[in-house]
């Protein structure tokens, strides 16, 4: 699972290797899709044979094999499976095969991400706060622009502080940046637009200081290509006390930027069935790729496992046989360089045409799904939660109703978590698809209440090893890893055979 907190390190997508396979995959259908009208109260159709069958067949000792394998690829891989790493292709290489052998139509879809390597970020203040010149804790914004060699020397020029400070050309007087370097507060808009409302001023480079907290801004771009000026961070209290000496005459600062930026190329897993209706497909998926300072078991072994056991099982089915496989075609994807920003599911629903869209009936998303203090979380499809970014696509709350009648039924304690944009359903939700799913926590702490419901330790993360090295076999939860495979397997079975509380 992504971290908004982190310094993200994005990529450009700018390359698509055509491959025979993934255009078949991908291929639209002709008949036309049916609006998603059905009400929660509708989305507990009566299990299935198929659904049944998955959930007794899907057991977490039977996916341990799958989670042991990406340990093992991550020790002989400098202890990683991150985006653009041997570690990655071979944990794609080793799904791929997999389900290949399984009788899947399976492909890989490259795309290129960038790595950006800072060398040098640094703020000297040289005149204006009295004193000798003064060193300022500084983050390089992610795909700056680099400095040139010794740095860029000038001015600070304070932007407006508004309700959307530095957002406008109206918070850069006219002609009072030109040559200088903005401070800018942080707030309201992306740094992509502070940027370039601040070189459209004239400005040489541009520094945001925060709106809170006591470090400095970690800000960045999507690609090297939006970094059109030299662009850093600094905390609340340094741009505050400049912003206050600009104020009274001028400050003049050195700021010094060195970053290189790298690329590699990545790839996604895509397979799916061989018969099934294409124009109702059910898509499920899973990030493959692991952040650089950890194996990645819990995020994402878990859901790249769990998607690829219930795939196993849903071919032992017939699934890839004539006449055998479910009403609707099935689609499994592992996605790359989720941890550098969803880049994977992105690519690939950028890639797919209208039409391929409209016929994606839903999309499901399993990310962490075996913390080691786990609570059952259910993405929030229809808002009842009224917590953060609202309700998905219509069809969203008929499956976090599915889910939730499953884990009733199982008896398993459950509650909501909001769609925050953390994980891969953004594409999807974001072009109208209906999504849900599960996890079972990141860096969020247990709450007393939760630790009552769920048991683990209060006062404590969900996944005290996420984004770190402990991320191992060693620590998770398989009671929480099982309870998640059934919903995986429920969710697939059902409405790869009916998905008609979804208004299909």
């Amino acid at each position: 699972m992504s971290n908004p907190g982190r310094t993200i390190v994005r990529a450009i997508r700018h390359r698509s290797r055509s491959i025979p396979a993934l255009a078949a995959l991908a291929a639209a259908a002709v008949a036309a899709p049916v609006l998603l009208t059905a009400t929660p109260a509708a989305a507990h159709p009566r299990e299935g044979r198929l659904a049944k069958e998955l959930v007794e067949e899907v057991t977490a000792r039977g996916t341990y094999r799958h989670l042991a394998k990406f340990q093992q690829i991550a020790d002989a891989n400098g202890g990683n499976r991150a985006a653009g790493t041997p570690g990655h292709a071979a944990s794609a290489a080793y799904v791929h095969d997999t389900l290949e052998k399984a009788g899947y139509q399976v492909a890989y879809q490259d795309f290129d991400i960038y790595e950006a390597h800072t060398k040098t970020e640094k703020t000297t203040v040289l005149a204006g706060l009295g004193g000798a010149p003064r060193e300022l804790p500084t983050a390089a914004f992610t795909f700056t622009k680099s400095t040139p060699a010794g740095g860029l020397v000038a001015p600070l020029a304070p932007a407006r502080v508004d309700e959307a400070p530095g957002c406008t050309a109206d918070d850069y007087a006219s002609g009072t940046f030109t040559g200088k370097i903005a401070l800018v507060k942080r707030g309201s808009c992306t740094f992509v637009e502070k940027q370039k409302a601040a070189a459209a001023a004239g400005a040489l480079g541009v520094i945001v200081y925060n709106h809170s907290g006591t470090t400095p801004v970690r800000g960045g771009f999507s690609s090297p290509a939006e970094g059109i000026i030299p662009s850093a961070g600094l905390s609340l209290a340094d741009g505050e006390a400049l912003a206050a000496a600009a104020a009274e005459g001028e400050v003049k600062v050195r700021l010094d930027l060195d970053q290189e930026h790298v690329k590699k190329t990545t790839r996604n897993v895509v397979a799916e069935t061989r018969g099934g209706r294409s124009d109702r497909v059910v898509t499920v998926g899973a990030h493959l790729d692991s952040v650089p300072e950890g194996p990645g078991i819990n995020d994402n072994g878990s859901g790249s496992a769990g998607l690829l056991e219930v795939a196993l099982k849903l071919a032992d089915e017939g699934a890839n046989k004539k006449g055998k496989g479910p009403a609707n075609k099935v689609r499994f994807a592992w996605w790359s360089a989720e941890e550098l920003g969803l880049l994977g599911s992105e690519h690939y629903v950028a890639k797919l045409s209208d039409r391929q869209k409209k016929d994606i009936a839903l999309y499901l998303n399993f990310d962490m799904i075996a913390s080691p203090n786990p609570v059952q979380f259910v993405y929030d499809g229809d808002d009842s939660d009224k917590v953060g970014e609202g309700a998905g696509p219509a069809g969203s709350a008929q499956i976090e109703a599915l889910i939730n009648g499953f884990l009733d039924k199982k008896g398993k304690p459950h509650e909501g978590s909001d769609f925050d944009g953390r994980s891969d359903y953004g594409p999807f939700i974001a072009n109208g698809i209906p999504a849900g799913g599960t996890f079972t926590g990141a860096e969020g702490v247990k709450s007393a209440e939760q630790a009552k419901r769920y048991g683990g330790t209060a006062g404590a993360p969900y996944d005290p090893n996420y984004h770190g090295a402990g991320d191992t076999l060693k620590n998770l939860d398989l009671k929480a890893f099982d309870t998640n495979l059934d919903v995986i397997a429920h969710a697939v079975g059902t409405y790869a055979q009916d998905p008609s509380s979804l208004g299909k």
